[in-house]
């Protein structure tokens, strides 16, 4: 590991990035010519879902950590009229994201869907993946087969459904409040504010509107299987390692047993904190030690 030579000023202060042809904006955190992890947010999450763990990152393991917004998410651009949003295809994010910035074999630090999305990516394509830092998500959502068809009508009667208008708040306090309240995990306002900061854009009437493409709230149409899943995982050549929270998704379920179980490389800790521990105040500096000691001496 390399000693440091940036000043700590331009360490901590996320600097706005455009990547495949104006298509995904990103945040990028570190050394400009520091050895790049490409950082996946979760699903309605957005790259300053890195923003209190980048900085920690880059100074204690001398890197650049450059975190993208997902299609759809953010300041990325929405996916074309009558395309979809299926999991496999934010692999294609990826993809772009890492041949713009050069990347053969990345190292990804990934949160719940961006995990999913590593996951996948790293199943498929070993050779362009050197190690996986997931927080609180393995594996991906799924469906047992048997309810294949239930699953495709709940996707295509939701997308045959007009789009709702973008909700529009007054403030950014009562944006903070809708997202806290309307999670589907438990987040409180300081976690959530960088979240929705980054989420909001002002209209022409003075209101704030969300950026977030509505049609990420419809149904999938198809998911994988619980048997596919767990084949995925067990491809997956590249060192994982885990950072779960107590108060996370994972725990002991018996499905994420199953995906733990699968995974042929995988080192697993469990952290005071939620779902989003990454970027909870009081939890984040455990999880950047916890790194920093797990892969210090590889990078």
């Amino acid at each position: 590991m390399r000693e440091p030579t940036l000043q700590h000023a331009s360490r901590h202060t996320a600097q706005p990035l455009v990547l495949a042809q104006g298509r995904l904006a990103a945040l990028g955190w570190g050394r400009a010519d520091a050895p790049v992890w490409l950082a996946l947010h979760g699903w309605l999450d957005n790259a300053a879902s890195f923003s209190r763990l980048a900085p920690l990152l880059a100074d204690a393991l001398d890197i650049r950590v450059v975190a993208i917004d997902f299609r759809g998410h953010g300041h990325s651009q929405h996916a074309a009229f009558g395309s979809d949003y299926a999991l496999w295809d934010y692999c294609h994010d990826v993809l772009d994201a890492l041949d713009a910035l050069g990347i053969e074999q990345a190292s990804l630090l990934a949160h719940s869907m961006g995990a999913a999305v590593a996951c996948l990516l790293a199943a498929a394509m070993p050779e362009r993946i050197a190690r996986l830092t997931l927080i609180d998500g393995l594996g991906a959502l799924n469906t047992p087969a048997q309810e294949t068809a239930s699953q495709l009508r709940k996707g295509l009667i939701a997308y045959r459904r007009p789009l709702s208008r973008p909700p529009r708040y007054t403030d950014i306090e009562s944006a903070v409040a809708a997202r806290v309240a309307g999670g589907v995990t438990t987040l409180d306002s300081v976690t959530a504010m960088p979240l929705v900061e980054r989420n909001t854009q002002a209209t022409a009437d003075g209101y704030l509107q969300m950026r977030t493409d509505s049609r990420l709230l419809k149904p999938s149409l198809v998911r994988f299987t619980p048997e596919q899943v767990l084949a995925l995982l067990a491809c997956i050549q590249a060192p994982v390692l885990l950072i779960e929270g107590e108060q996370g998704i994972l725990g002991q379920r018996a499905w994420a047993e199953q995906a733990r179980l699968a995974v042929n490389d995988l080192t697993r800790h469990v952290l005071p904190g939620g779902h989003h521990l990454h970027l909870e105040s009081k939890a984040v500096a455990a999880v950047a030690e916890l790194a920093t000691a797990h892969w210090g001496a590889a990078v």
